[in-house]
């Protein structure tokens, strides 16, 4: 497949603070040197030491696992908000399908096609810049449609689900993860958590359940993995600390001290049960 940009969309706030956050070159060398640059979402872990890369890598397979009927040479999938373009690699490499790779960070997208470049799986992805709120394609075009904990930085997740809808075919498959709230946890309490994120609010499982159901898709499932929360952000906060001098000789002062101070509000709000994670799934009827 080719590789194309689509033409620069007029971006919402949450955009706009997206794409700030994700081109910043503090950013870009923390997820790096701490997160390993290739997987940047919540992991699944075997054990409480293992590589964030590694547990990292597993919730790709494991979402994977979700598409895998769907998806084979000849068939389409689209990853949204596809940042290094790991999950994009790992399904083109698995399934031999092609992959359309949607990102708002074109710096992002310039280091994915560098990579793929590097490792290939060469001309099966299409890495494209736009907005998962506008997704540059017409009506049942993808086979299959995923997401690994990009929603979060949505202002209008209702408006990104329903885009993830109308893109696919009838009977295609849709998995995805994302860091939520717990349902009874007030939007307050998590603030200074997400302040990070650019968004006041994050959803709840039930929100996305019920949006997926309005949507039409049947079955729908939720696969509760929200204990990894507090091991993935204790292992962040941990590495982080051990590779303080890394950070500081690579990383602006401002951003590692902000950096040191935010992980254990994730480490805290996870252990006081404030925040949900998993793996949705469903089949678009």
């Amino acid at each position: 497949m080719t590789e194309k940009q689509t033409e620069n969309p007029t971006l919402t706030s949450n955009e706009t603070a997206t794409r700030t956050y994700y081109e910043s070159t503090d950013v870009d060398r923390f997820y790096d040197i701490v997160w390993g640059g290739e997987d940047i979402h919540t992991g699944i872990y075997d054990h409480a030491t293992e590589p964030v890369a590694d547990a990292s890598r597993r919730t790709v397979e494991r979402l994977a696992d979700h598409l895998a009927d769907h998806l084979s040479p000849g068939r389409t999938v689209l990853d949204l908000g596809s940042g290094y373009g790991g999950t994009a690699r790992y399904l083109a490499d698995r399934f031999g399908c092609d992959v359309v790779a949607l990102n708002l960070s074109e710096a992002q997208n310039e280091r994915h096609r560098a990579a793929n470049a590097e490792r290939g799986p060469d001309g099966l992805i299409e890495v494209v810049t736009g907005s998962f709120h506008e997704v540059p394609y017409g009506d049942g075009h993808f086979d299959a449609v995923c997401s690994l904990e990009a929603f979060c930085h949505s202002g209008d997740r209702a408006r990104v689900l329903g885009e993830a809808a109308r893109v696919l075919k009838p009977g295609g498959a849709l998995a995805f993860t994302d860091i939520m709230a717990a349902e009874e946890t007030p939007a307050e309490d998590l603030r200074p958590v997400v302040a990070r994120l650019g968004v006041d609010a994050l959803a709840t499982p039930a929100f996305y359940l019920d949006q997926l159901a309005e949507l039409g898709f049947d079955p729908v499932g939720f696969d509760d993995h929200t204990p990894q929360l507090a091991r993935h952000y204790v292992r962040l906060t941990a590495d982080a600390r051990a590779r303080e001098a890394d950070l500081r000789a690579a990383i602006s002062p401002a951003y590692v001290d902000g950096l040191l101070a935010n992980l254990p509000l994730w480490v805290d709000a996870a252990r006081a049960d404030r925040l949900r994670w998993g793996v949705f799934h469903g089949r678009r009827a």
